[in-house]
């Protein structure tokens, strides 16, 4: 898996405030809510529901704005992911990562201010806190645009102008700014791909990441805090947590956001319980299994087509692609669902779990992957014998793995097929993942219980109250995610 950077956030057990976030927004290129509805934006002007004209401002050349942010596709090639964007009369301020290296890049064109990091930010399973704090009143070029990730201050830059001093921010233009979050503008190529939660913009102040966050005590990972001083005029705070009025705005000032006019599209359908205070599993969009073949040689398979937060996977070709998921566990008990909804190839997939040392379905020496087939049987490391029943589109299938007794039962809509690690090895000391693999074209529709585009009758959670399944969990299992894992994991 991705090697995890050393700040990134994987979502923490709790805060010394008790400061929780519910909600956050998924973006997506592809899928079920692409292109058009993936952000949403209003202008700063007051016929347009702002607090004011954009030029009466706090103060037009300072401003500070915070996002978390989770990523769900990188390497995006020519697709700029856009985390906000305050565009108007043809000039931008503006913040997203590069297309071919995932540097986190950032410009405003009405001060000539243009940055790049050195480094790149790859790390899908993570939350990432993200400030860029303004004064152009600074007399020390270098002081003013601050930029902070997971509450560090970033000061190693491929490109590096800090822009003009004195100069307006594009964001305070006279003829009225866009605000477009998740997106640029109407561009196809702008979206963001992932999670945005606790949109933070403040008008007239370059403020300390500190303002928007803490070290935990504990663990020492950069955690949530409340913003509790002044947004200025202008200012702005989005936390997702109306699903039928996702860019209401928190701030007091009432500068609510649409989706171009006409209220965010899909805005519940889009709502997610994925958030820094809880980071939920998802499916692994930066690395499949290593596969190793017959005459020894050693390659990276193909990664499925990822959507919709890296829930919905697709496969488009005659050739397996696999897929693992984000978390992986060594104790516990966990449950997560998955749902087929084309199946083009039928009897040539699979779903289950692979451990760490898993080299891949099919290979000659793979060793830790174990599958429940669609044909109804098991295959383990690549020898298939009689399991269960055969599951074909729209069939439930749940997932119930026991780390701590080494067993992983099975369901197709709520109906157990028996342990399928019986008789086997046990490699529970081992990393063990969430794992699929497919041939052909199919699409599956994963749930961990944070996020997901599959419609529930029942929206079961689990024992904490965490999760929304289609069928409830069997007792004593859980969610993935890192509130649970803090507890069971």
């Amino acid at each position: 898996m991705e090697v995890l950077q050393r700040t990134a956030n994987r979502g923490s057990i709790s805060t010394d405030t008790g400061y929780n976030l519910d909600n956050s927004i998924m973006f997506s290129t592809e899928g079920t809510y692409a292109d058009a509805n993936s952000l949403f934006y209003d202008l700063m002007k007051q016929s347009e529901g702002f607090a004011a004209a954009a030029n009466a401002g706090t103060n037009a050349r300072k401003c500070t704005v915070s996002a978390w942010i989770k990523r769900t596709k990188i390497t995006n090639t020519s697709h700029y992911d856009r985390i906000f964007d305050y565009r108007a009369g043809g000039v931008a301020f503006d913040v997203y990562f590069d297309p071919a290296t995932d540097q986190l890049t950032m410009y405003d064109d009405n001060t000539s201010m243009s940055l790049k990091t050195n480094r790149a930010f790859r790390d899908t399973s993570a939350w990432y806190h993200i400030v860029v704090a303004v004064d152009q009143t600074q007399g020390t070029a270098a002081n003013r645009v601050n930029v902070y990730v997971n509450g560090v201050q970033e000061t190693s830059f491929a490109t590096e102008d800090y822009g003009n001093q004195n100069v307006d921010l594009s964001v305070f233009r006279t003829d009225g700014t866009s605000v477009y979050v998740g997106g640029a503008g109407h561009e196809a190529t702008a979206y963001f791909n992932g999670y945005i939660s606790e949109y933070n913009f403040i008008d007239g102040a370059q403020l300390a990441p500190t303002e928007f966050g803490e070290f935990d005590d504990d663990t020492g990972i950069w955690i949530p805090k409340e913003f509790t001083g002044s947004y200025g005029t202008l200012g702005h705070y989005y936390n997702f947590t109306v699903s039928n009025d996702m860019g209401k705005d928190f701030s007091g000032n009432g500068n609510d956001c649409n989706n171009r006019g006409d209220g965010i599209a899909n805005g519940a359908a889009r709502q997610a319980t994925d958030t820094p205070t809880n980071n939920f599993c998802t499916m692994n969009p930066i690395k499949g299994p290593l596969i190793s073949f017959v005459n020894g040689t050693a390659s990276n398979p193909r990664i499925p087509l990822m959507s919709d937060g890296a829930t919905v996977l697709g496969n488009n070709a005659n050739t397996y692609s696999y897929a693992e998921a984000t978390m992986g566990v060594t104790s516990g008990k966990w449950y997560w669902e998955m749902k087929c909804t084309v199946d083009a190839n039928t009897n040539v997939s699979g779903a289950g779990i692979a451990t760490n040392i898993n080299k891949g379905f099919y290979s000659t020496d793979g060793t830790g992957n174990f599958f429940w087939h669609m044909d109804g049987n098991r295959y383990v490391n690549g020898a298939g014998t009689g399991y269960g029943a055969a599951w074909a589109t729209d069939d439930i299938l749940g997932f119930a793995y026991d780390a701590d007794n080494w067993t992983l039962t099975c369901y197709k809509n709520n109906s157990s097929q028996g342990n399928v690690l019986a008789s086997q090895a046990d490699l529970s000391a081992e990393i063990v993942i969430p794992y699929m693999y497919s041939y052909g074209t199919h699409t599956y529709q994963w749930n961990f219980g944070g996020y997901h585009v599959n419609s529930l009758s029942s929206a079961a959670s689990d024992a904490n109250g965490y999760g929304s399944f289609e069928y409830a969990p069997p007792t004593g299992y859980y969610a993935l995610c890192t509130k649970n894992l803090a507890e069971y994991g």
